[in-house]
């Protein structure tokens, strides 16, 4: 059955709250295994779920769903050793929150009812919150709460979106279940000044968890404080999973042919986020929070090319696939970063290139890929976007988010170039030794990104067609 998938990992992680530290590790690790496995057995036998009115198994669930697994399983081979290097007090905690975290975000992917979408998507904020609290200070208090409240504000204006698009099936007379597969079928009879109310809020509410902006108060300092583990799953996979709610009410909007309101909606929101991500980059002085800015451009691309529709919608999602892959990798490394430096400030970190080499290839390599450089994934992904943007007449817009994303660039470039190869001031001694099983989860993301821009298996096209064909995007 469908429920498998993420009741599994839900119930193996309140046995590990159970567990001796050494052998909550492994149990980590084999979670990740066991969720990867029935992810790949759920894709080849698309199995019907036990409870059809509110779970299903649709082409962007199965991306999101196959995405999150395999980067929670090289997270969790990661975590074994970060955990054993860094001897975090709170270590049980960390990894039954990792568990239940995963269990949430897989039920979000398969949610097809919109209030256990809602419910789903709440849940990750509480399952997640505990990773962020892991250090136990001030700042990680503080970052937590912000977190919370920020989210459970949106989240409620997510909820009061649902509430308008029941009553927009009211007013229009319209008997189905509230599900977005049927109310997707029944859009053309929807209220659309109800419909229309309903999606903003949702957009909102949702945007808030997916960090744009000017929603995203939230995500650099949560990035910031959270273990490096937890902040790869925050920005690889609980953006996705906040995307998909909004990706999924577009899709009604579509199919009410108010695919112009939505879509002008989500470019504005796109280019936002763009434009704050470009502010705040150039003058960063933590290299975390530099990676949490670039989690915002990124997400602002998304909503931009889904937004534009047609070859955009295509490049938004090839986007998400490989912003995930990259991006986790990039988290990850800054984990060893800062283990070896002690510090998250870029004028305390600097020469990787003699120091770390190791960890210099997947730091490079990370910077490539999320800047946009062949042979990594976003290249054709925003190459797609610009094209699509092009082709409906967008000029202005794509003309502000090329720009964007060469100012993005030109600040990102300067603070790794300063990390890589500019010499510290102050003497450091470097304090990890550049073990394999935390080098070779970030070579494995990149090396997927770059399989995949070079070469994308026929059920991983067919599956991303029938997802974008749904919000009107394709060839």
């Amino acid at each position: 059955m469908v429920e498998i998938v993420f009741l599994a990992p839900f119930l193996l992680g309140i046995l590990s709250f159970f567990l001796p530290k050494e052998t909550g590790r492994i149990f980590l690790v084999l979670t990740g295994a066991i969720h990867l496995f029935l992810s790949v057995n759920l894709w080849r036998k698309r199995p019907e779920a036990l409870l059809p009115d509110y779970f299903s198994v649709t082409p962007e669930g199965l991306l999101s769903l196959i995405v999150i697994s395999l980067l929670f399983f090289l997270i969790s081979i990661y975590t074994a050793a970060y955990l054993e290097e860094s001897k975090l007090e709170s270590e049980k905690m960390f990894i039954g929150s990792m568990m239940l975290f995963l269990s949430t975000m897989t039920m979000v992917t398969l949610s097809d009812h919109i209030m256990v979408m809602w419910i789903a998507i709440e849940a990750t904020t509480l399952a997640s919150a505990p990773l962020i609290f892991t250090h136990r200070s001030k700042a990680s208090l503080e970052a937590t709460w912000k977190y919370v409240l920020i989210c459970s504000v949106g989240i409620a204006m997510a909820l009061l979106g649902t509430v308008l698009i029941s009553l927009a099936m009211d007013v229009g007379q319209v008997n189905v279940p509230l599900s977005f597969s049927e109310l997707s079928n029944a859009a053309k009879d929807l209220d659309p000044m109800w419909l229309k109310a309903g999606f903003v809020l949702i957009l909102v509410g949702y945007g808030t968890k997916m960090g744009l902006a000017p929603m995203h108060t939230w995500l650099p300092d949560a990035h910031s404080e959270a273990p490096s583990p937890a902040s790869a799953l925050l920005s690889g996979v609980l953006l996705n999973c906040a995307y998909l709610g909004i990706f999924k009410t577009n899709k009604i909007m579509i199919a009410a042919g108010l695919n112009d309101f939505s879509g002008t909606i989500l470019i504005v929101f796109g280019l936002m986020s763009i434009l704050a991500a470009a502010t705040f980059i150039l003058k960063q002085t933590e290299y975390k929070r530099l990676l949490a800015y670039s989690s915002i451009e990124n997400m602002g691309i998304i909503a931009f090319g889904t937004g534009i529709g047609g070859v955009g919608a295509y490049g938004a999602i090839l986007c998400l696939i490989h912003h995930s892959l990259i991006k986790s990798s990039l988290f990850l490394t800054s984990g060893n970063i800062l283990m070896g430096y002690g510090s998250r400030l870029i004028e305390k970190t600097g020469n990787l290139a003699k120091l770390m080499p190791k960890t210099l290839v997947a730091f490079l390599g990370g910077f490539a890929g999320i800047s946009g450089f062949p042979p990594f994934g976003i290249f054709i992904g925003e190459m797609f976007i610009i094209v699509g943007a092009f082709r409906t007449g967008h000029y202005v817009a794509v003309v502000i988010f090329i720009l964007s994303l060469c100012v993005i660039f030109a600040g990102f470039a300067k603070h790794v170039m300063k990390m890589s190869f500019e010499n510290v001031e102050d003497d450091t001694d470097i304090q990890l030794e550049e073990r394999a099983s935390m080098i070779w989860p970030q070579y494995i993301l990149l090396a997927t990104s770059i399989v995949l821009f070079l070469w994308i298996p026929d059920t991983l096209f067919k599956t991303i067609i029938d997802a974008v064909s749904a919000v009107g995007g394709g060839f």
